[in-house]
């Protein structure tokens, strides 16, 4: 019972590393607030581990406003609620077509979303005297993607403003600690269109994965327990950290073994 006792926020927790880290906090002893623009999902899943649930826009200031009253002392803040773009269908996401509207609603709720959800967290957890904020990131917020900027721009966005939050609340001699996760090819429900069913499937989870080294989607049960671990007391001198879960795929290219030769 790693998390035992504590009052943890997720956003995005409807589904695939949401709920999974949902999950995860409340098998750890955790009471677990499930948030999620889907409320029925989150009713869901806060019914399955016995916690709390409010429906809410991450990127509606007005929203946070509700939960701070709501929950007013937390012990673990996740920022884990985020879109692509691509929800509607494809559109070009691309530096050059991209539109600004487009370009807008991605960072409103991936950037904007994590930046209230920060801030949210350092007074709620200012009453407790310490805390961890966990913002999910991606392996996108540490490369280029051509086809999808606005994406790729949001989670690098996570990724740097997590260390200032890192670096304010030591400032402030607050034992509050940010960190960000970095996964990479998770298979959660938004691969779901992408993959198809029935034949071929095993073929195209191959292809896209094919420059992984470990040849595999990664399963939201490891990011959750990545999650777990920042959540927790053992974490105490981790803050300001970009965890990657990606099989490899940002160590450099994968060496592929050849027959050997006489």
């Amino acid at each position: 019972m790693r998390l035992s006792g504590k009052i943890c926020v997720v956003t995005g927790a409807a589904q695939g590393i949401g709920a999974g880290i949902v999950r995860a906090f409340a098998a750890e002893g955790a009471h677990v607030v499930a948030v999620d623009l889907d409320g029925a999902g989150a009713a869901a899943i806060a019914a399955e581990v016995g916690g709390d649930h409010m429906a809410m826009d991450v990127s509606d200031e007005a929203g946070w406003e509700a939960l701070a009253k709501a929950h007013p002392a937390i012990d673990v803040m996740v920022n884990n609620a985020g879109i692509t773009g691509f929800e509607a269908g494809f559109a070009a996401h691309d530096p050059e077509k991209a539109s600004l509207a487009e370009w807008r609603a991605v960072h409103a709720v991936n950037l904007d979303g994590t930046f209230m959800g920060c801030r949210y967290a350092i007074g709620a957890m200012r009453a407790r005297g310490a805390g961890s904020i966990i913002n999910m990131s991606s392996r996108s917020g540490m490369v280029g993607i051509p086809g999808a900027a606005a994406y790729a721009s949001s989670k690098a966005g996570i990724r740097n403003h997590s260390k200032t939050v890192a670096l304010y609340c030591a400032q402030e001699g607050l034992n509050i600690r940010c960190n960000s996760i970095h996964p990479g090819a998770i298979l959660t429900p938004m691969w779901e269109a992408m993959l198809g069913t029935g034949e071929g499937r095993a073929e195209r989870e191959a292809g896209f994965v094919k420059d992984t080294p470990q040849k595999r989607f990664g399963r939201v049960e490891e990011v959750a327990a990545l999650a777990v671990l920042l959540a927790s007391d053992e974490a105490a001198y981790m803050t300001g950290t970009e965890l990657t879960i990606d099989g490899g795929l940002l160590a450099g290219s994968a060496a592929s073994p050849s027959a050997a030769e006489d």
